[in-house]
């Protein structure tokens, strides 16, 4: 777990991100529990409502399950729920937009694939 926060997103939403950057990476595997309320508020020094607000996005997202008296765990096909979106985002973010731009200045499929070949060589 990194332990400092950036100003561009509320906390709770940091939280949730790292957890779910976690799942994404293999450090938290199906099944596995993750780090309590209280233990995220002592390590990052956060109120514990901040931390179960960032924990109730991954269960809301049905990423994480609670189980009474023990904890939360990371559900079932979260990795490939994560990924499934991610990519999706991934998309829209950077492949449609440099899809537009090809488009108007005339670059082809085939060189815009030469490009990335290119590139990977390195």
């Amino acid at each position: 777990m990194k332990s400092t926060f950036d100003d561009t997103k509320p906390i709770f939403q940091q939280i949730a991100d790292m957890i779910a950057d976690d799942i994404v990476d293999g450090l938290l595997e199906e099944g596995e529990q993750i780090p309590s309320t209280t233990e995220l508020s002592k390590f990052y020094q956060i109120n514990r409502a901040t931390a179960q607000k960032g924990l109730a996005i991954l269960v809301d997202a049905g990423l994480v399950y609670k189980q009474r008296g023990v904890g939360m765990f990371v559900a079932d096909n979260a990795k490939e729920t994560l990924l499934t979106e991610r990519k999706k985002d991934f998309y829209k973010q950077y492949v449609q937009p440099m899809l537009d731009e090809a488009n108007r200045i005339h670059l082809t499929k085939e060189e815009i694939i030469h490009f990335i070949k290119e590139d990977s060589d390195d």
